[in-house]
């Protein structure tokens, strides 16, 4: 038996950099964290007394013989990109899919490295990324971009550059301390419904041509963050989110919506300074900046919307356990 936990992230400035189609040219920037909500794989060599070879639970239980049975056409990729036979695999997690915490590409992470585990294989952090991004946005050809899956196999607090050489993952030195008053300050609530990225994306993927100046704007937020983290005023990164979010609504029309909107807006009147909707829109999770003692009077006036608690966390995909594999 073999379990691996890989963590879902928060991406605070940047996105829409980290599209190919817009970084190899201009280089990208991204600004984000992984948080203590985590997705869970558990892989075994599955007997050979069953009539079927392998064995997929999610949300419902796939039975196959060879990989291009698989309906679930990441894992259908995954087995026919790392051949695996007499294979069982299970998935759990703590927040739902399409909800915008990059839960697509923590499972590829964690999936990749539980397939290269079986074999004995142990890639770095950066070859894991680049495997899942390759599984996704190649084999899958999924739209989208590419700060998830790194986010997903490095963990922690960075700043992500990216460009048509490579991709550089940088720590966000800030102390404990200032950390701790960060995360204070961040809310997470639930929208009440999820989404599917891939048409937001492919939509804003074809709008990058006429949203290239927007997007310059966007990248430079991530340097005024890092500085904002570092020595200034932290609930000036509140009122960044504010200003990145307004900047983000127009990459797409389909990233926000009434409903969204009045979320948003809600949360601003009693007391968030700022805040956005995570991952590529249209639902999922809502990021909010606000001071703690302002935060009952949200999550009142926001009525049965769930707010979530959340940590920072800094291990990244993490095989937990590994026993009994023959």
């Amino acid at each position: 038996m073999m379990i691996i936990r890989t963590p879902f992230r928060v991406s605070f400035f940047g996105g829409g950099t980290d599209y190919s189609e817009y970084f190899s040219e201009y280089g990208g920037s991204v600004l984000s964290t992984t948080i203590d909500k985590y997705c869970y794989l558990s892989m075994r060599r599955l007997p050979p007394v069953f009539e079927y070879k392998n064995q997929l639970t999610y949300s419902k239980i796939e039975r196959f013989n060879h990989p291009s049975e698989v309906e679930h056409p990441l894992v259908r990729a995954a087995l026919q990109y790392i051949p695996t036979q007499r294979i069982q695999i299970a998935y759990d997690a703590d927040l739902p899919a399409c909800s915008g915490v990059g839960s697509s590409s923590s499972f590829a992470v964690g999936l990749l490295q539980g397939l290269h585990a079986l074999r004995k294989e142990f890639p770095d952090r950066m070859t894991l990324a680049k495997e899942a991004i390759h599984l996704e946005r190649e084999l899958c050809a999924e739209a989208g971009g590419v700060q998830d899956q790194i986010a997903a196999a490095f963990g922690g607090f960075n700043r992500i550059d990216l460009s048509a050489d490579g991709y550089t993952v940088k720590p966000v030195q800030i102390s404990e301390d200032r950390a701790a008053l960060l995360q204070s300050r961040l809310m997470l609530v639930f929208t009440g419904f999820t989404h599917f990225s891939g048409e937001i994306s492919k939509e804003q993927k074809r709008n990058i041509p006429a949203t290239l100046d927007r997007l310059h704007e966007m990248k430079s937020l991530v340097d005024s963050a890092e500085r904002i983290l570092i020595s200034g005023d932290i609930d000036d990164f509140g009122r960044l989110l504010h200003y990145s979010w307004q900047c983000k609504q127009t990459l797409s029309n389909s990233i926000s919506n009434e409903y969204i909107d009045n979320i948003y807006d809600v949360a601003i009147k009693n007391g968030a300074l700022g805040g956005k909707i995570l991952g590529a829109g249209g639902g999922g999770f809502m990021l909010l900046y606000a001071d703690p003692e302002k935060q009952e009077n949200i999550k009142k006036a926001l009525g049965e919307l769930r707010s979530i608690p959340f940590c920072f966390e800094y291990s990244g995909t993490t095989l937990l356990y590994e026993g009994g594999l023959t």
